[in-house]
């Protein structure tokens, strides 16, 4: 068994105390490459932020569990190295499907597991969750359960439809469960397809998609029943349209993509959400400057010479939400 503790790594216990006192949230960044890393390692760096890397089931598969485990230590390492003396990194695990996940993740040195049982029945969704809290806690890891469920896609997990959390279940659910910070839905999606056209309006000026507001009254009647808690946000990609423009216009095919605006997500950091999960925005970056060098430069072939500018895009995006969005700069 590898502690997080050994690769230099933190839970989320303290930093969420932190964030709801402070009226921030924390970025939690999905990372599958080399080079996201490095690019969240930067810009958490250069911002003196706290940071969560976090990896789906499907991007530990695709990485490797064990070179994931090296890879944290190493941006530990690397944050170190760019001048943070202190860094708060967690490597957590974002919607684990089963006890046995949550395990393996926990004897390979993560610091944070998510249980996500919102598909469960609810006493289902409590038994589980407690069973993974009990485990993670006797070693000394946080652990994230969700209550409610949000529509769309992200790897393994899936739903056409969204059920948004019952503020009357909140407090028996995180109760019961132990659960160190709450997942909740109320109106964020996952994917880059948030909403339907038919669930938006169009801006009559650029034609553009307009989501609809986020539920926020069933936040705030959360953060009454659990004053203090940490909550959590997923499906927080504001999907910038000008990435989307870029992948169009150098023969991607994105149409309609449109994500939470960022004025939402701006007002929920100030409040109990004290987590806010980002990940399409990066492969938007990404893939983004990618589809662009491309487009410029075809008789490129050097990965290096168009993943350079791509990791140098994810780190523009990673800073803006950090200190324009959450407001988790100048924390560390």
């Amino acid at each position: 068994m590898t502690s997080y503790k050994e690769l230099g790594l933190v839970n989320t216990r303290e930093m969420f105390a932190k964030a709801v006192a402070g009226g921030y949230a924390i970025p939690a960044f999905n990372f599958n490459t080399l080079e996201q890393m490095q690019a969240i390692v930067q810009a958490a760096v250069e911002t003196k932020s706290p940071v969560i890397m976090q990896v789906s089931k499907g991007a530990r598969n695709y990485a490797n569990g064990t070179i994931l485990r090296y890879m944290a230590q190493g941006a530990v390492e690397y944050a170190k190295e760019l001048g943070c003396k202190n860094p708060q990194i967690v490597l957590h695990l974002d919607h684990g499907d089963s006890f046995e996940l949550c395990k393996d993740c926990i004897d390979n040195g993560f610091s944070s597991v998510m249980f996500d049982g919102s598909a469960l029945p609810y006493e289902e969704n409590i038994r589980i969750t407690k069973q993974v809290v009990e485990y993670a806690h006797a070693h000394d890891v946080t652990v994230e359960a969700e209550l409610g469920v949000l529509a769309g896609v992200e790897d393994e997990v899936s739903s056409a439809v969204s059920h948004y959390t019952k503020p009357e279940e909140v407090v028996d659910f995180s109760t019961r469960s132990g659960c160190d910070s709450l997942a909740i839905s109320i109106g964020t999606s996952h994917g880059a397809y948030k909403f339907t056209p038919e669930q938006c309006t169009r801006d009559p000026k650029t034609g553009r998609l307009v989501p609809p507001p986020l539920a926020f009254d069933i936040l705030h009647e959360i953060e009454k029943k659990l004053p203090g808690f940490p909550i959590v946000l997923h499906g927080s990609s504001s999907v910038p349209q000008e990435e989307v423009d870029t992948i169009n216009a150098h023969g991607g095919k994105l149409p309609d993509a449109v994500g939470i605006p960022e004025e939402q997500l701006r007002e929920a950091s100030k409040s109990a959400v004290c987590k806010i999960n980002i990940d399409s925005d990066s492969r938007l970056a990404m893939t983004a400057a990618i589809r662009k060098h491309f487009d410029e430069k075809p008789g490129d072939f050097d990965p290096r010479q168009y993943l350079k500018p791509a990791r140098e895009n994810m780190k523009k995006m990673y800073i803006h939400k950090i200190v324009e969005v959450l407001g988790s700069n100048d924390k560390l």
